[in-house]
Protein backbone atom coordinates (compact mmCIF):
# COMPACT_ATOMS: atom_id res chain seq x y z
CA UNK A 1 0.00 0.00 0.00
CA UNK A 2 1.31 3.59 -0.82
CA UNK A 3 2.08 5.34 1.97
CA UNK A 4 0.07 8.66 1.67
CA UNK A 5 2.34 12.28 2.54
CA UNK A 6 1.78 13.98 5.81
CA UNK A 7 0.34 17.26 5.35
CA UNK A 8 2.27 19.73 7.23
CA UNK A 9 0.34 20.11 10.31
CA UNK A 10 0.85 16.31 10.83
CA UNK A 11 4.20 16.57 10.61
CA UNK A 12 4.74 19.69 12.86
CA UNK A 13 2.26 17.57 15.17
CA UNK A 14 4.48 14.18 15.78
CA UNK A 15 7.64 16.20 15.50
CA UNK A 16 6.77 19.51 17.47
CA UNK A 17 8.56 21.09 13.95
CA UNK A 18 9.95 20.96 10.67
CA UNK A 19 13.65 20.57 10.41
CA UNK A 20 15.25 23.02 8.30
CA UNK A 21 18.58 24.70 7.78
CA UNK A 22 18.42 26.84 10.85
CA UNK A 23 20.90 29.54 11.92
CA UNK A 24 23.55 27.55 14.48
CA UNK A 25 24.66 30.77 15.43
CA UNK A 26 22.57 31.89 18.33
CA UNK A 27 22.77 35.76 18.14
CA UNK A 28 22.10 35.52 14.09
CA UNK A 29 19.14 33.01 15.39
CA UNK A 30 17.68 35.54 17.90
CA UNK A 31 18.07 38.43 15.12
CA UNK A 32 16.52 36.22 12.35
CA UNK A 33 13.49 35.85 14.89
CA UNK A 34 12.76 39.58 16.04
CA UNK A 35 12.95 40.04 12.10
CA UNK A 36 10.06 37.77 11.24
CA UNK A 37 8.46 39.10 14.19
CA UNK A 38 8.15 42.37 13.21
CA UNK A 39 7.93 41.18 9.51
CA UNK A 40 4.89 39.45 10.16
CA UNK A 41 3.09 42.21 12.72
CA UNK A 42 3.18 39.35 15.12
CA UNK A 43 3.50 39.08 19.09
CA UNK A 44 5.96 36.95 20.91
CA UNK A 45 4.44 35.88 24.48
CA UNK A 46 6.62 33.79 26.86
CA UNK A 47 5.77 32.37 29.95
CA UNK A 48 7.57 31.94 32.96
CA UNK A 49 9.09 29.14 32.64
CA UNK A 50 9.99 28.69 29.45
CA UNK A 51 14.30 28.63 28.85
CA UNK A 52 15.57 32.13 29.54
CA UNK A 53 16.83 33.55 26.15
CA UNK A 54 12.73 33.20 24.86
CA UNK A 55 11.61 35.42 27.77
CA UNK A 56 14.45 37.44 26.68
CA UNK A 57 13.12 37.76 22.87
CA UNK A 58 9.50 38.06 24.25
CA UNK A 59 7.52 41.22 23.59
CA UNK A 60 5.48 39.75 26.81
CA UNK A 61 6.39 37.84 30.05
CA UNK A 62 3.85 36.66 32.42
CA UNK A 63 1.27 34.15 33.63
CA UNK A 64 -1.03 32.59 31.43
CA UNK A 65 -4.30 34.70 31.92
CA UNK A 66 -1.77 38.02 31.99
CA UNK A 67 -0.51 36.82 28.48
CA UNK A 68 -3.49 36.45 26.92
CA UNK A 69 -4.94 39.36 28.14
CA UNK A 70 -1.91 41.10 26.56
CA UNK A 71 -2.11 39.25 23.24
CA UNK A 72 -5.73 40.62 23.07
CA UNK A 73 -5.43 44.05 23.62
CA UNK A 74 -2.66 44.21 20.84
CA UNK A 75 -3.07 45.09 17.10
CA UNK A 76 -0.66 42.13 16.02
CA UNK A 77 -1.87 39.82 13.39
CA UNK A 78 -0.19 36.84 14.68
CA UNK A 79 0.39 35.54 18.47
CA UNK A 80 3.16 33.19 19.06
CA UNK A 81 2.75 31.61 22.58
CA UNK A 82 5.46 29.95 24.22
CA UNK A 83 4.11 27.85 26.53
CA UNK A 84 2.19 25.11 27.12
CA UNK A 85 -0.69 23.95 24.52
CA UNK A 86 -3.44 25.30 26.96
CA UNK A 87 -2.20 28.51 26.70
CA UNK A 88 -2.50 28.63 23.32
CA UNK A 89 -6.16 27.74 23.91
CA UNK A 90 -6.78 30.34 25.98
CA UNK A 91 -5.19 33.22 23.86
CA UNK A 92 -7.38 31.92 20.86
CA UNK A 93 -10.67 32.02 23.33
CA UNK A 94 -10.22 35.68 23.96
CA UNK A 95 -8.56 36.42 20.46
CA UNK A 96 -10.52 34.51 18.07
CA UNK A 97 -9.56 37.06 14.98
CA UNK A 98 -5.81 36.18 15.74
CA UNK A 99 -3.67 33.27 14.34
CA UNK A 100 -2.28 32.19 17.05
CA UNK A 101 0.83 29.32 17.33
CA UNK A 102 2.89 27.42 18.99
CA UNK A 103 6.38 26.40 19.09
CA UNK A 104 5.15 22.31 19.90
CA UNK A 105 2.31 21.20 19.63
CA UNK A 106 3.19 18.68 21.93
CA UNK A 107 3.98 20.76 24.40
CA UNK A 108 0.89 19.47 26.81
CA UNK A 109 0.33 19.81 30.68
CA UNK A 110 0.15 17.46 33.15
CA UNK A 111 -2.70 19.27 35.22
CA UNK A 112 -4.59 19.72 31.80
CA UNK A 113 -4.31 16.32 30.73
CA UNK A 114 -5.63 15.30 34.17
CA UNK A 115 -8.94 16.58 33.34
CA UNK A 116 -10.46 14.43 30.41
CA UNK A 117 -13.33 15.83 29.31
CA UNK A 118 -15.44 13.42 29.08
CA UNK A 119 -14.60 11.61 32.75
CA UNK A 120 -14.87 15.41 33.79
CA UNK A 121 -18.77 15.73 32.36
CA UNK A 122 -19.62 12.37 33.79
CA UNK A 123 -18.18 13.71 37.36
CA UNK A 124 -20.02 17.18 36.86
CA UNK A 125 -23.56 15.40 36.52
CA UNK A 126 -23.00 14.02 40.11
CA UNK A 127 -23.40 17.70 41.32
CA UNK A 128 -26.28 18.94 39.55
CA UNK A 129 -26.83 21.84 42.34
CA UNK A 130 -23.44 22.73 42.14
CA UNK A 131 -21.07 25.41 40.43
CA UNK A 132 -17.89 24.84 38.46
CA UNK A 133 -15.11 26.34 39.32
CA UNK A 134 -11.86 25.81 37.17
CA UNK A 135 -8.32 26.73 37.22
CA UNK A 136 -7.32 28.14 33.60
CA UNK A 137 -4.66 25.42 33.91
CA UNK A 138 -7.11 23.32 32.04
CA UNK A 139 -8.41 22.79 28.31
CA UNK A 140 -11.04 24.53 26.38
CA UNK A 141 -13.17 21.73 26.55
CA UNK A 142 -13.09 21.91 30.68
CA UNK A 143 -13.27 25.75 30.38
CA UNK A 144 -16.35 25.53 28.59
CA UNK A 145 -17.99 23.08 30.82
CA UNK A 146 -17.09 25.34 33.99
CA UNK A 147 -19.20 27.92 34.93
CA UNK A 148 -16.30 30.27 35.85
CA UNK A 149 -12.22 30.38 35.24
CA UNK A 150 -10.50 30.98 38.07
CA UNK A 151 -6.21 31.84 38.58
CA UNK A 152 -3.76 31.20 41.16
CA UNK A 153 -3.71 34.48 42.80
CA UNK A 154 -8.08 35.39 42.30
CA UNK A 155 -9.34 31.67 42.98
CA UNK A 156 -9.63 32.43 47.05
CA UNK A 157 -11.33 35.34 46.48
CA UNK A 158 -13.48 34.28 43.89
CA UNK A 159 -14.98 31.76 46.36
CA UNK A 160 -15.43 33.83 48.77
CA UNK A 161 -17.44 36.19 46.68
CA UNK A 162 -20.44 33.45 45.90
CA UNK A 163 -22.68 33.11 48.60
CA UNK A 164 -21.59 30.88 51.20
CA UNK A 165 -24.73 28.22 50.58
CA UNK A 166 -23.28 27.47 46.88
CA UNK A 167 -22.20 24.42 46.50
CA UNK A 168 -18.87 23.94 44.61
CA UNK A 169 -17.28 22.11 42.20
CA UNK A 170 -13.16 22.99 42.07
CA UNK A 171 -11.01 21.70 38.95
CA UNK A 172 -8.59 20.51 37.79
CA UNK A 173 -5.65 20.96 40.79
CA UNK A 174 -6.74 19.76 44.01
CA UNK A 175 -3.83 20.59 45.49
CA UNK A 176 -4.82 24.48 44.62
CA UNK A 177 -8.30 23.18 45.75
CA UNK A 178 -7.56 22.11 49.31
CA UNK A 179 -5.65 25.38 49.48
CA UNK A 180 -8.70 27.54 48.51
CA UNK A 181 -11.15 25.30 50.48
CA UNK A 182 -8.81 26.08 53.78
CA UNK A 183 -8.08 29.89 53.03
CA UNK A 184 -12.43 30.20 52.87
CA UNK A 185 -13.87 27.00 55.23
CA UNK A 186 -15.97 25.69 52.11
CA UNK A 187 -16.48 22.08 51.44
CA UNK A 188 -15.34 22.09 47.76
CA UNK A 189 -15.79 19.25 45.68
CA UNK A 190 -12.35 18.32 44.10
CA UNK A 191 -11.41 16.65 40.82
CA UNK A 192 -8.34 15.07 41.79
CA UNK A 193 -5.36 16.03 39.11
CA UNK A 194 -2.26 17.80 39.96
CA UNK A 195 0.53 19.55 38.30
CA UNK A 196 3.57 16.54 38.09
CA UNK A 197 6.16 20.01 38.46
CA UNK A 198 5.10 21.51 42.16
CA UNK A 199 3.79 17.49 43.21
CA UNK A 200 7.77 16.69 42.73
CA UNK A 201 9.10 18.97 45.57
CA UNK A 202 11.04 16.97 47.96
CA UNK A 203 10.09 17.78 51.88
CA UNK A 204 13.09 16.30 53.04
CA UNK A 205 15.62 17.73 50.52
CA UNK A 206 13.86 20.71 51.64
CA UNK A 207 14.63 20.20 55.33
CA UNK A 208 18.29 19.80 54.05
CA UNK A 209 18.13 23.15 51.77
CA UNK A 210 16.65 25.15 54.59
CA UNK A 211 19.08 24.07 57.47
CA UNK A 212 22.47 24.83 54.70
CA UNK A 213 20.57 28.08 54.42
CA UNK A 214 18.48 28.85 57.89
CA UNK A 215 17.94 32.82 57.09
CA UNK A 216 16.41 32.20 53.57
CA UNK A 217 12.63 32.58 52.86
CA UNK A 218 11.12 29.58 51.67
CA UNK A 219 7.80 30.99 49.50
CA UNK A 220 6.15 28.09 47.11
CA UNK A 221 3.25 28.45 44.81
CA UNK A 222 -0.43 26.92 45.50
CA UNK A 223 -0.07 23.99 43.51
CA UNK A 224 2.25 22.42 45.61
CA UNK A 225 1.19 19.46 48.34
CA UNK A 226 0.01 20.35 51.44
CA UNK A 227 3.11 19.41 53.39
CA UNK A 228 4.96 21.37 51.52
CA UNK A 229 3.20 24.89 51.44
CA UNK A 230 2.82 24.04 55.09
CA UNK A 231 6.28 24.85 55.25
CA UNK A 232 6.40 28.09 53.52
CA UNK A 233 6.90 31.78 54.55
CA UNK A 234 4.59 32.97 51.31
CA UNK A 235 2.00 31.28 49.38
CA UNK A 236 1.32 32.67 46.01
CA UNK A 237 0.95 32.75 42.14
CA UNK A 238 3.76 32.57 39.93
CA UNK A 239 3.57 36.59 39.28
CA UNK A 240 3.18 37.24 43.49
CA UNK A 241 6.40 34.76 43.98
CA UNK A 242 8.19 37.45 41.78
CA UNK A 243 6.93 40.77 43.47
CA UNK A 244 7.20 38.76 46.85
CA UNK A 245 11.03 38.52 46.00
CA UNK A 246 11.59 41.91 44.37
CA UNK A 247 9.31 43.82 47.69
CA UNK A 248 10.80 42.07 50.61
CA UNK A 249 14.23 42.87 52.60
CA UNK A 250 15.47 39.28 52.77
CA UNK A 251 18.23 38.22 50.92
CA UNK A 252 17.82 34.90 50.06
CA UNK A 253 14.86 32.51 48.60
CA UNK A 254 14.14 29.14 47.80
CA UNK A 255 11.20 28.93 45.27
CA UNK A 256 8.73 26.28 45.43
CA UNK A 257 7.75 26.54 41.43
CA UNK A 258 9.06 25.86 38.20
CA UNK A 259 12.66 26.80 38.04
CA UNK A 260 12.23 28.51 34.77
CA UNK A 261 10.46 31.71 37.07
CA UNK A 262 14.62 32.21 38.72
CA UNK A 263 15.57 33.81 35.52
CA UNK A 264 13.31 36.71 35.87
CA UNK A 265 13.61 36.95 39.79
CA UNK A 266 17.66 36.99 39.05
CA UNK A 267 17.33 39.80 36.42
CA UNK A 268 14.71 41.47 38.75
CA UNK A 269 16.79 41.32 41.75
CA UNK A 270 20.56 40.59 40.76
CA UNK A 271 21.74 41.06 44.52
CA UNK A 272 19.87 38.52 46.27
CA UNK A 273 20.55 34.68 45.94
CA UNK A 274 17.72 32.62 44.74
CA UNK A 275 17.82 28.87 45.15
CA UNK A 276 15.28 26.56 43.83
CA UNK A 277 13.11 24.46 45.80
CA UNK A 278 14.72 20.69 44.74
CA UNK A 279 12.85 18.06 43.35
CA UNK A 280 12.35 14.30 44.39
CA UNK A 281 14.27 12.86 41.24
CA UNK A 282 17.33 12.97 40.49
CA UNK A 283 17.93 15.54 37.41
CA UNK A 284 20.79 17.90 36.56
CA UNK A 285 19.52 20.81 38.04
CA UNK A 286 18.52 19.52 41.16
CA UNK A 287 15.43 21.48 40.58
CA UNK A 288 11.81 21.20 39.85
CA UNK A 289 11.59 21.63 35.67
CA UNK A 290 8.64 21.33 33.46
CA UNK A 291 9.63 19.36 30.97
CA UNK A 292 6.87 19.96 28.60
CA UNK A 293 7.76 24.41 29.16
CA UNK A 294 11.25 23.16 28.30
CA UNK A 295 10.33 21.79 24.73
CA UNK A 296 9.64 25.50 23.30
CA UNK A 297 13.14 26.39 21.77
CA UNK A 298 14.92 29.19 19.68
CA UNK A 299 14.95 26.43 16.83
CA UNK A 300 11.02 26.09 17.54
CA UNK A 301 10.14 29.29 17.37
CA UNK A 302 12.23 30.28 14.37
CA UNK A 303 10.23 28.01 12.69
CA UNK A 304 6.94 28.59 13.99
CA UNK A 305 7.40 31.91 12.80
CA UNK A 306 8.60 30.77 9.38
CA UNK A 307 5.98 28.34 8.83
CA UNK A 308 3.33 29.86 11.18
CA UNK A 309 2.64 25.96 12.43
CA UNK A 310 1.55 24.52 14.28
CA UNK A 311 -1.35 26.64 14.69
CA UNK A 312 -4.29 26.29 17.72
CA UNK A 313 -7.62 25.90 16.50
CA UNK A 314 -10.91 26.26 18.63
CA UNK A 315 -14.17 24.77 17.96
CA UNK A 316 -16.46 28.01 17.96
CA UNK A 317 -19.22 26.45 20.07
CA UNK A 318 -16.31 25.07 22.18
CA UNK A 319 -14.49 28.69 22.01
CA UNK A 320 -18.15 30.39 23.17
CA UNK A 321 -18.72 28.46 26.14
CA UNK A 322 -15.14 29.08 27.27
CA UNK A 323 -15.04 32.55 26.67
CA UNK A 324 -18.00 32.69 28.88
CA UNK A 325 -16.60 31.40 31.80
CA UNK A 326 -13.53 33.58 31.54
CA UNK A 327 -15.64 36.37 30.86
CA UNK A 328 -17.65 35.87 34.12
CA UNK A 329 -14.22 35.80 36.20
CA UNK A 330 -13.11 38.67 34.69
CA UNK A 331 -16.04 40.61 35.51
CA UNK A 332 -16.18 39.18 39.35
CA UNK A 333 -12.73 40.29 39.73
CA UNK A 334 -13.51 43.82 38.97
CA UNK A 335 -15.10 44.14 42.48
CA UNK A 336 -12.65 41.76 44.24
Amino acid sequence: MATIPLTLDEEIRQIGYISRSTPKDKQVLMDEIRRMKKEKNAVILAHYYVDGDIQDLADYIGDSLGLSQQAAATDADMIVFCGVHFMGETAKILSPDKKVVIPDMNAGCSLADSAPADEFAAFKAKYPDHIVISYINCSAEIKALSDIICTSSNAVKIVESLPKDQKIIFAPDANLGRFVAKKTGRDLVLWDGACIVHIDISLEKLTALRQKYPEAKFIAHPECQEHILSQADFVGSTTALLKYVMEQPDEVFIVGTEAGILHKMKQSVPNKKIIPAPASENNTCACSECPYMKMNTLEKLYNTLYYEKPEIFVPEDVRVKAEASVLRMLEMSKGL
